[in-house]
């Protein structure tokens, strides 16, 4: 029996709460370590990768008191997750060319750049597992995040709300949860003026990036599909438009008409390539 049944409690208000919840315990579990060593220290990594694994066995258990039986009705506590079989693979590899659609302009600017013949190269991915901030980045905070703002928080408010409602609610308090790095960043030595503006900015397109996150989500039922967009996100970085004009001439008006043709392509194809029943989704997005 859920906590909404055995105290009879509002259903929306409850999965709100949840979700606020289990911002602030991600978060928590970042700094739960006193530490002076900042935070691309190995040791503090390694500590976050430990709590936050914590975090992330425990979130599970603690959203399923939150599920109505309705909610578990309609699929088991993995389904709910976007932990299932069916229709996996498009979930991998369709929303990754999705996601590779709209960094049309910056694979460019690597390939012209020469980048793409470092990826060729095994030693660059045997370095780069023995880098524990590019694990970090690259692996384990995609994991944690999509695990716990999306897999575990999405089901709780599509309890009481819309999809799209959902989509854009959700990633407000994913959004939220990275203006801890304020306070780095102010340990670091910035100013409060420049911590913040910095903050504000990661808000804002982490925010957008959540909902494109939850968005995929909530189309293909699958927690692999997020995970797969994230860590190609983390992998590209925000675009730097300020080196397009290190390139030559020609080489400038190639990249910028891939920048428009990319997120044109995204744009025309995102409904077509999350439609749910390529994914055999029937949980999260009713057609």
């Amino acid at each position: 029996m859920s906590f909404t049944e055995l105290f009879d409690v509002n259903q929306c208000s409850l999965s709100i709460l949840a979700c606020i919840f289990l911002t602030f315990s991600y978060v928590a579990s970042l700094y739960v370590w006193r530490s002076t060593l900042s935070r691309d220290h190995p040791s503090t990594i390694k500590r976050r990768f430990f709590s936050v694994s914590v975090m992330m066995l425990l979130a599970p258990f603690f959203v399923q008191c939150f599920f109505t039986g309705e909610t578990l009705s309609k699929g088991n506590l993995y389904e709910q997750l976007g932990l299932r079989w069916s229709g996996v693979v498009p979930a991998i590899f369709a929303p990754l060319f999705l996601t590779a659609i709209l960094f049309l302009g910056p694979l460019t600017m690597q390939f012209l750049s020469g980048i793409w013949k470092l990826y060729a190269e095994p030693i660059y991915w045997l370095s780069s597992w023995q880098d524990l901030v590019w694990v970090r980045n690259h692996f384990m905070a995609p994991l944690s995040e999509e695990w716990v703002f999306r897999a575990c928080m999405i089901p709780l408010l599509l309890q009481c709300l819309e999809p799209m409602t959902a989509v854009f609610v959700g990633p407000l308090l994913f959004g939220v949860a990275h203006f801890h790095h304020m306070f780095e960043q102010m340990k670091a030595g910035f100013e409060f003026k420049t911590a913040l503006m910095i903050s504000t900015f990661q808000f804002t397109y982490t925010t957008l990036f959540g909902a494109y996150s939850a968005y995929l989500f909530v189309r293909t039922g699958h927690f692999v599909a997020p995970l797969v967009a994230h860590m190609f996100c983390n992998h590209m970085g925000f675009p730097n438009f300020a080196e397009i004009t290190e390139f030559a001439p020609l080489q400038r008006v190639l990249i910028v008409f891939n920048f428009l043709l990319g997120f044109g392509l995204w744009c025309l194809l995102l409904t077509p390539l999350t439609n749910p029943d390529i994914y055999d989704n029937r949980l999260h997005w009713e057609t």
